[in-house]
């Protein structure tokens, strides 16, 4: 944890990536996926890499009790200014790397989370083991990744044509952020959980068409929040069919631990 790369991104990621209306769609999306799954609050959630809070603290006001994992203690400082007064009681931060999740904190979990978080590792195995030991039996766990099957989508979007040709075949690319990333497929992760005592339930795709537009170069307003809130119904609703889920770039897998 000496080396606190996202510590300088923390206020671009926070304050740019998720006020846009991709980064509200998404919030938006897989929240909502989550709740088809989730026990009813107020149960147990460890959201390991949860960064600024943006997916934690939307559970919590829905009355669930969160535990925030996060190496970053950047991070860790700017979900602890984002978080409301009144949801201070029901969510707590943790500094630990993902791999060592099960002895930073106490017991299991009713559910895991871990979303944005595997591609930014060269082999995710340790945390995959660790998100499955830290859910109770009868726990759900979520990880959010890139979809290896949709790697030309956004050179492609960013008339990138080379790159979009290579990248057919790829499964890591520099991201958004700058920062070097892979991507995964549904089939592999399934079977990663599956070996893990983790029974996968569903998957579903997150970003698609305001992704495309974005890439594209569409200017996309987040003030607008009608534009906003019709957008995140038309993406939930892709996210659950085919064929548009295969084309999201990310997609949102969901299982649940052996009993």
């Amino acid at each position: 944890m000496a080396d606190d790369t996202w510590a300088g991104l923390a206020d671009r990621f926070a304050d740019g990536a998720y006020a846009t209306v991709k980064g509200r769609v998404r919030t938006y999306v897989i929240h909502q996926q989550l709740l088809d799954h989730l026990p009813a609050p107020p149960a147990t959630i460890l959201d390991v890499g949860g960064g600024a809070g943006h997916q934690s603290f939307p559970l919590a006001q829905a009355g669930y009790d969160v535990t925030l994992l996060d190496p970053s203690a950047g991070m860790l400082n700017k979900a602890r200014e984002r978080l409301p007064a009144a949801l201070q009681d029901r969510v707590t931060f943790v500094q630990a790397d993902g791999e060592h999740a099960s002895t930073a904190v106490s017991g299991v979990f009713d559910a895991v989370l871990c979303h944005g978080v595997l591609g930014y590792l060269e082999d995710p195995a340790e945390v995959l083991d660790q998100l499955c030991a830290c859910a109770a039996p009868g726990g759900l766990v979520s990880i959010m990744a890139g979809n290896a099957h949709a790697s030309a989508v956004r050179p492609a979007l960013e008339r990138r044509w080379a790159d979009a040709l290579a990248s057919f075949d790829a499964t890591s690319e520099i991201g958004v952020l700058g920062l070097p990333t892979r991507s995964d497929t549904v089939e592999d992760l399934s079977a990663e959980l599956t070996g893990r005592g983790v029974s996968p339930l569903e998957w579903y795709g997150v970003w698609h068409f305001v992704d495309w537009l974005d890439l594209s170069g569409a200017d996309l307003d987040p003030d607008n929040t009608a534009q906003v809130a019709a957008a995140a119904a038309v993406e939930l609703e892709a996210g659950r069919r085919d064929p548009y889920r295969q084309l999201s770039r990310i997609f949102h897998l969901v299982g649940r631990k052996e009993s």
